[in-house]
């Protein structure tokens, strides 16, 4: 379930840190983790991905991955801490995963999370999440819509 702002596909089932452009999805006692439309499309087509292996302890907000584009390197933050259970082993080969299917086969990590409703309390979702996007999306100077790689999940 999504809605669409300016050609970026905000998703409404999950739980989505505005801020750093994340999403997380509770499943079973665990969260997957993925980057959001908004910072594939910011970021340009993604190069190289450094994630975070199973076993690794991390806490709100730290780094679960680094990513690389042409326009940006820097961390993927995790919007809950925990640890991380599975890394997501063909966006570690293949980057641009996050660009071509951002919220399917390109997420990023898997934690069991150790304070799971405290941490998310700090997220949006919903219709609040849309209206948080659009505002962010209106008030960018980089990004007027989100555009997307040709054969991507999301392209029209």
């Amino acid at each position: 379930m999504s809605e669409t702002v300016n050609n970026c596909v905000i998703p409404t089932d999950r739980h989505l840190d505005v801020e750093e452009h994340v999403w997380a999805k509770v499943d079973d006692g665990t969260v997957t983790i993925g980057m959001t439309d908004v910072a594939q499309s910011l970021a340009k087509r993604f190069l190289h991905a450094h994630l975070k292996g199973a076993g690794t302890a991390v806490e709100k907000g730290d780094s679960v991955a680094t990513v690389e584009s042409s326009k940006y390197v820097g961390p993927v933050k995790t919007p809950v801490g925990g640890e991380v259970v599975e890394a997501n082993e063909a966006v570690d080969d293949d980057a641009e995963m996050i660009n071509m299917d951002p919220y399917g086969e390109g997420w990023i990590v898997k934690v069991e999370p150790d304070n799971l409703e405290a941490d998310l309390e700090s997220t949006v979702e919903g219709e609040a999440a849309v209206e948080a996007y659009r505002e962010v999306i209106e008030n960018h100077d980089q990004l007027e819509e989100c555009e997307h790689l040709e054969g991507s999940t999301l392209a029209d």
